[in-house]
C-alpha cells in the first residue's frame, strides 16, 4: 500500500537535480537540507525569486507591475506575488467601501422614487424631479462608477472585451440616453413621448448597476484580504523575538528579523522555535504537526534539526539558527500557498469568453439596426436611428448574463452553509463536479487529531483500572508529551491515583516515581530494561499493538512488569461512512499523511483505503498533487492543517477540515464545518444542481437577448409597425433579471 512520486513530480520539485523522495531516507535528507527542495535559491536556468513589491493577476501570470491595479486583459485587481509577514490598513479596501456607500446612499432614494406611484420618469425642461434624478445619478455614474468605467475603456482600446466591457457600455449607454432625454426631449420622435408628455428616463438603471457593480467588487476585496491574513497569521506563528546568546554566553531578546544563520539561540518551555536549526544542547518534545501532521509530539535532543514556528513543550535546549527570514520552512510553506491560489482561473474566466463574442454581436446589431434606419427609415431619421440603437443596447445590457452564475453560486452558498459546508467561491462549486481523485490527509481529517489512550493491556494478576491509576498518577507529575492523554482517560473513568513522589524523568525514556509506596516505571521498551523482565507473549503483544499505530507505553511495579498502555489518534466516527460513500461514486481515495507508515497503514486498513503515502512533508504533498494533474486527474485535496495548505492550494479543488487551522481553510475552496467528511458527497451533489441551475439561467438570459433584440432593431416594424419603446426595452431587460433570479431561488428547496 504505497504510492510512490516519480517523473513530472520530480521534475517539477527539482529540474534536473537529483530526487530522494523515493529512496531510504528521504525524510532524514529533506530535514537535513530543506533548502534543496524548496528553492530558497534560484537553480540555474530558473528566473530569481520575485519582487516582494511587484504585483500579478491571477488569471495572467505574465503580467507584473510594481504596485496594486487592474490587469489590462481581464480587469481583475492584482494581487502581491509574496505575502508579507504584516500589513497595515488596507487604502484600497476603505475608499472602495467609502465609495460604495455614498453611492448606495445616492441611489436608494432614486430607486425609491422610481418604483413609487408618484414617479413619472420622464423628462422636460422645466421637470423638478427629472433633474433631481440627474443630480443624484450623475455623481454615481462619473465618480463612483468611474474605476470600472476606466476598466471598460482600456478592455476596448486593448481589444481585450470582459465583463467590464459589457458594463461600462451598459451604465454609458443607459446614463447617456438619459442626460440626452432630459437637455434635449424635442429630438425624439413623438411615439416615444409617454401619457405623461416626456421622454422615458433610466437614472436609476445607471445608479443601481454601478452601485451593485461597487458592492461585488467590496465583497470581493474584502475576500481576498481575508485569505491574505489568514497567510498572515500563519506567518505570526513565529516569534517576534528570539533569545539569542552572545559570545560571552550573556542572553538578550532579539528581533527577529535581527537574527543571522549561525547565531546561538536558547528555546525556552512553551516558546516557538523562532528559525528553523540545529539543537546544540539540552532536550525536549517539540510539536511539528505544523510540519508533518503528525499528532505526537518528537523528542528533540543535541544533533536534531528543528523547524521555525513549531512549539516547544516543557523542556528547554539551545540550537544554532540555520535557516532565517524568507528561507525557512514556514516562509516557503506560505509563498507555495500563495502561488498555488494564483495558479487557477477562477469561473469569471467562462463569463469573460462569452462578453468576448457577445459584446461585439451587440454593437454590430445596434450599428446595424441604427444605419438602417437612418439610411431608410421613416422621418425623423436620425432621432430613430437614435432611438432602436438606444433600444438594441439597453435589451442587451448585461443584467441577466451577470447574474446568471452569481445568483446560483450565492443561493447554493446559502444551502451549503445549511448543510455545513461552505464554498469560498464559484470556482470550488463548478470544479468539485469535476473531481475523480480525492487525497486525504490523517490527523485531524480520517482521525480526531488528538491522542487518547485506546487500549489497556494488564499483565497477569493486575488489573486495567490500577495500571491506568498509577499511570495516571506518574504521568501528572510528568512533562511527557502524551502525559495528557492518560491523565484524561484515568479521570474519564473517575479512576482515584495517589500522588507521585521521588519523580524522576528520563528523557527519551519515560519517568519514574514511587506511588502508594510502590517504586513504579512508565515509558519505552529501553526503560524496561533492567528493571523487569517482559515475557515474550507480553512482547508480542506490544508488537501487535505497534503494528496497528499505537504508541506503546510499558508500566513496571517494583521490577514488575504490568501492562501496556496503547495510545494513538482515533478515527473519527463518520470516516467510514465517508469512505464508503466516495469509493460508491468512483472517487479514488489516496491517504497522504506526515504521520509514520505504521499509524497510516493502520488507519487505512480499517477504512478500507488501498492507497498510502506515509511520513511526507509538505512539499512532497504539494509534489504528489502536481503528478496526478499531470497524468489528467481531477485532484481534491482534503487537510486539516498548516503542512497541508500547499497541497489545499494547488489541487483543483481544496476541502478544509472546518475544526483545523486558518490557513488550511484559506487555502481550500470547501470548508467542512464540522470536519464530517460525508459533507462532501452532499457538496457534490449540491454542485451538480447549482450548475445546472446556472445553464438554465445562461439560456434564460440569452432568450431574452435572442428575442429581444432582434424587436428593438425594429423587426417587427415592417409587419405591424410596431417600434419597441425603450421603457419597454428596459421593462424586458428587468423580466429577464427576475426571471433568473426566481430560477435561483429554486436552489434552496432543491432535494439533496
Amino acid at each position: 500500500m504505497q504510492v510512490v512520486i516519480r517523473g513530472a513530480a520530480h521534475r517539477l520539485s527539482h529540474g534536473d537535480r537529483t530526487c530522494y523522495f523515493c529512496s531510504a531516507g528521504c525524510l532524514e535528507k529533506f530535514r537535513a537540507a530543506p533548502e534543496r527542495y524548496l528553492g530558497t535559491a534560484a537553480p540555474p536556468g530558473r528566473s530569481k525569486p520575485p519582487d516582494p513589491g511587484s504585483y500579478t493577476c491571477p488569471m495572467h501570470p505574465q503580467i507584473r507591475q510594481g504596485g496594486a491595479g487592474a490587469c489590462p486583459i481581464c480587469g481583475m485587481a492584482l494581487e502581491a506575488v509574496l505575502v508579507a509577514p504584516s500589513q497595515a490598513a488596507d487604502p484600497e479596501r476603505a475608499a472602495l467601501r467609502r465609495r460604495f456607500m455614498i453611492c448606495a446612499a445616492l441611489s436608494a432614494p432614486l430607486l425609491a422614487y422610481t418604483m413609487s406611484d408618484m414617479a413619472h420618469p420622464i423628462a422636460g425642461p422645466g421637470r423638478f424631479w427629472a433633474w433631481l434624478q440627474f443630480a443624484l445619478a450623475t455623481p454615481v455614474v462619473l465618480w463612483g462608477g468611474w474605476p470600472f468605467l476606466r476598466r471598460a475603456v482600456t478592455s476596448i482600446a486593448s481589444r481585450h472585451l470582459n465583463m467590464y466591457t459589457l458594463i461600462g457600455l451598459g451604465v454609458t449607454v443607459a446614463y447617456g440616453y438619459s442626460v440626452m432625454a432630459l437637455l434635449a426631449p424635442q429630438w425624439f420622435p413623438s411615439t416615444f413621448t409617454s401619457a405623461h408628455g416626456g421622454v422615458g428616463l433610466y437614472f436609476e438603471a445607471a445608479a443601481v448597476i454601478v452601485t451593485l457593480v461597487l458592492l461585488g467588487q467590496w465583497l470581493e476585496l474584502r475576500a481576498r484580504s481575508q485569505t491574505g491574513e489568514a497567510l498572515r497569521r500563519l506567518l505570526d506563528l513565529a516569534p517576534r523575538t528570539a533569545r539569542r546568546i552572545d559570545r560571552t554566553g550573556r542572553e538578550s531578546d532579539t528581533p527577529l528579523d535581527a537574527i543571522a544563520i549561525g547565531d546561538r539561540l536558547r528555546v525556552r518551555p512553551g516558546e516557538r522555535v523562532p528559525v528553523d536549526g540545529l539543537v546544540l544542547e539540552g532536550s525536549s518534545a517539540v510539536d511539528e504537526s505544523m510540519v508533518s501532521g503528525e499528532a505526537m509530539p518528537v523528542a528533540k535532543q543535541a544533533g536534531d534539526r528543528v523547524v521555525g514556528a513549531t512549539l516547544n513543550d516543557r523542556g528547554s535546549f539551545i540550537m544554532r539558527a540555520e535557516r532565517v527570514g524568507a528561507a525557512t520552512v514556514l516562509a516557503r510553506i506560505v509563498q507555495m500557498v500563495a502561488a498555488a491560489q494564483r495558479s487557477r482561473a477562477p469561473i469569471q474566466g467562462l463569463a469573460d469568453r462569452v462578453a468576448g463574442v457577445f459584446v461585439p454581436a451587440v454593437i454590430a446589431a445596434a450599428a446595424l439596426a441604427a444605419a438602417i434606419w437612418g439610411l431608410g427609415g421613416p422621418d425623423p431619421r436620425p432621432a430613430h436611428a437614435l432611438i432602436v440603437a438606444v433600444s438594441v443596447l439597453i435589451i442587451a445590457c448585461p443584467c441577466a448574463l451577470g447574474l446568471a452564475t452569481p445568483m446560483s453560486i450565492t443561493v447554493a452558498m446559502g444551502r451549503g452553509a445549511a448543510m455545513g459546508v461552505l464554498f469560498r467561491n464559484a470556482e470550488a462549486v463548478e470544479l468539485l463536479l469535476k473531481v475523480d481523485t480525492l487525497l486525504v490527509d490523517k490527523t485531524g481529517t480520517l482521525t480526531e487529531g488528538r491522542p487518547r489512550v485506546v487500549e489497556v493491556l494488564p499483565a497477569e494478576g493486575f488489573d486495567a483500572a490500577r495500571v491506568l491509576g498509577i499511570a495516571a498518577a506518574l504521568e501528572l507529575a510528568s512533562e511527557h508529551p502524551l502525559a495528557g492523554a492518560v491523565v484524561a482517560a484515568a479521570r474519564q473513568g473517575t479512576l482515584k491515583f495517589g500522588a507521585a513522589q521521588a519523580f524522576r524523568a528520563r528523557p527519551g525514556f519515560g519517568v519514574e516515581a514511587v506511588v502508594d509506596g510502590t517504586a513504579c516505571a512508565l515509558g519505552n521498551a529501553a526503560l524496561m530494561e533492567g528493571r523487569c523482565a517482559i515475557a515474550p507473549a507480553q512482547a508480542a503483544a506490544a508488537a501487535a499493538l505497534q503494528s496497528r499505530g499505537r504508541t506503546v507505553l510499558y508500566l513496571a511495579q517494583d521490577g514488575v512488569f504490568s501492562g501496556l498502555i496503547g495510545i494513538a489518534d482515533p478515527v473519527k466516527s463518520t470516516s467510514a461512512e465517508a469512505v464508503r460513500a466516495l469509493r460508491a461514486a468512483g472517487i479514488r481515495l489516496i491517504m497522504v499523511t506526515g504521520d509514520q507508515r505504521p499509524a497510516a497503514e493502520a488507519v487505512a486498513g480499517s477504512l478500507g483505503i488501498d492507497e498510502v503515502m506515509a511520513g511526507v512533508l509538505p512539499e512532497q504533498k504539494m509534489a504528489f498533487v502536481k503528478s496526478l494533474q499531470a497524468q489528467g486527474r481531477f485532484v481534491a485535496m482534503a487537510g486539516d492543517g498548516v503542512n497541508d495548505a500547499p497541497a489545499l492550494a494547488q489541487a483543483q479543488v481544496g476541502i478544509a477540515m472546518g475544526t483545523g487551522t486558518d490557513v488550511a481553510m484559506a487555502s481550500a475552496g470547501v470548508t467542512l464545518v464540522k470536519g464530517d467528511l460525508r459533507g462532501i458527497v452532499r457538496a457534490r451533489r449540491l454542485s451538480a444542481l447549482t450548475m445546472a441551475n446556472i445553464r438554465q439561467n445562461l439560456w434564460l438570459a440569452f432568450l431574452y437577448n435572442g428575442i429581444g433584440i432582434p424587436i428593438a432593431a425594429g423587426a417587427l416594424y415592417p409587419a405591424l409597425g410596431w417600434l419597441l419603446n425603450p421603457m419597454v426595452a428596459a421593462a424586458a431587460m428587468s423580466l429577464s433579471s427576475i426571471s433568473v433570479i426566481g430560477n435561483a431561488l429554486r436552489l434552496r428547496t432543491a432535494r439533496i
